[in-house]
Formats: C-alpha cells, sequence, structure tokens
C-alpha cells in the first residue's frame, strides 16, 4: 500500500507522515541470470553471442527512428558496435539484457535495469531498444512482464520505474499499457544529443503488481491468442 491510499497517519506533533514498512531490508540486486517464457528469453548480454545479430537487426531496420530518442546512435560499423555493448555488458548499473526468441535463440532485442537502488527498494526498467521483429509483438509484452517479476516476486522491490523523453509518444503509450502509472514531467531533466529532454516518469507500486501479473498470465496465455496469433483481448480489457 502507498502513502496515497493509506488513512492518514499523525506523528506526536500533529504532521502527517507516511505508513510504516515492517521488516524492511535492503533488496538483493538482480541477479546475472536467464528470465524464460514462452515467447522469449531475457538473458545477460553477451557481446560475443548477441553482438552480430543485433547490429543486422538495427542496422537492417528501414531507417532509424528508433534512434531518436535513445541516448546514443547506430555506429558506422559493427565492430564500434560490439565495443559499445563490451562496455555496457561489464556494468552492474544499468544492466543490460538481450531479448531472445524461445525458439531460434536469436536476439530480438535490449533491456535493461538501472537506478537500482536495493537500500529503498527501487528499480527502473529502461535504455529498451527493440528490433523490428519484436515490436507490437507478444515477446515484447512477456519481456517486460518477466523483468517485472523478477523485480517484484523474485527480488522483493516497492517500485519499479519507467521514464522516457516526454515527447516519445509510443514509449509513453506502452508504459500506460503495460499498467504504469504517470507521474509527471520533469522538466529540462537532461541535455541527450545536444537537445534539451523534459522526462516523463512513470511507476508501477509493489501493492498495484498482483493485478498486473495476473493480467500479463492472462493475456500471455495460448486461449487469447487466436490461429493467426492475434490477440483476443487487450491488456487493458483484461485489467478492466
Amino acid at each position: 500500500m502507498s502513502s496515497t491510499d493509506s488513512p492518514q497517519r499523525l506523528n506526536a506533533y500533529g504532521q502527517p507522515i507516511g505508513h510504516d514498512v515492517p521488516d524492511w531490508s535492503p533488496r538483493p540486486r538482480p541477479p546475472r541470470t536467464p528470465m524464460l517464457g514462452r515467447f522469449c528469453r531475457v538473458v545477460p548480454l553477451d557481446p560475443a553471442a548477441h553482438a552480430s545479430a543485433l547490429y543486422a537487426l538495427f542496422a537492417g531496420a528501414p531507417d532509424r527512428r528508433s534512434w531518436t530518442y535513445l541516448v546514443d546512435d547506430l555506429p558506422d560499423t559493427e565492430a564500434a558496435y560490439r565495443e559499445r555493448l563490451e562496455r555496457q555488458a561489464v556494468g552492474d548499473d544499468p544492466l543490460f539484457h538481450t531479448i531472445l526468441d524461445a525458439e531460434t535463440g536469436a536476439p530480438l532485442g535490449i533491456a535493461s535495469y538501472l537506478r537500482i537502488e536495493p537500500v529503498h527498494g527501487v528499480i527502473e526498467v529502461g535504455h529498451l531498444h527493440f528490433g523490428p521483429s519484436l515490436q507490437r509483438k507478444p515477446a515484447a509484452t512477456e519481456a517486460m512482464a518477466l523483468m517485472m517479476a523478477r523485480a517484484f516476486d523474485e527480488l522483493g522491490y516497492r517500485r519499479y520505474e519507467w521514464k522516457c523523453d516526454s515527447l516519445n509518444a509510443p514509449s509513453r503509450a506502452a508504459a500506460l499499457r503495460y499498467g504504469f502509472t504517470f507521474e509527471g514531467i520533469f522538466r529540462n531533466a537532461v541535455i541527450v544529443k545536444g537537445r534539451s529532454r523534459d522526462t516523463a516518469w512513470f511507476s508501477i507500486t509493489d501493492a498495484e503488481w498482483p493485478r498486473l501479473r495476473e493480467a500479463f498470465q492472462a493475456w500471455l496465455a495460448p486461449e487469447n491468442f487466436d490461429a493467426g496469433g492475434h490477440q483476443r483481448r487487450s491488456l487493458a480489457e483484461i485489467r478492466r
């Protein structure tokens, strides 16, 4: 339960205070182990195994629009891209992962945990870059559900964040579709690629997660897809 939906508590001075968090202890950091689903696997980034396919995936896209709101651009060569991934793969925060097709093992995109705060139980998902074959596919939703489940169910975090450029309409729509709550805009938050960026903040709390988990499970169930692989009910319909 968050402080906004619990009865108001007052201290000895009549000041409102937040609810107690009994027996709280810092949460574990995310492990470097796979997360397995029906449509995809989310595994620690391995440049030796993933760089070539990821570079081909992004270089083969019709255009570079998927890079507009990212902090970097696609390098001119696969070697330069591999060097970038090698630097990213050794870090703990962000902790980068590759999203793989469950059947073929082909890399489909990248995601990471970042701004990891074990003391407060707060973790963010970001650095999302889905290749064309992952966008608007069940595997994309499953990958996000797997990462949420690790944060909440496996590690016991209290808050799961999503942030993006306030002008990135597809990212904002995705956050709402996945069940995040919009919290507001941080104006002039950062400078990215020489441009000013206002940042949109979204979150899910541990109190909200059980309902969202059930919705993800129902949406991803085989019976929710017809013979052509099209959804029968949307996530929003299921949550309602």
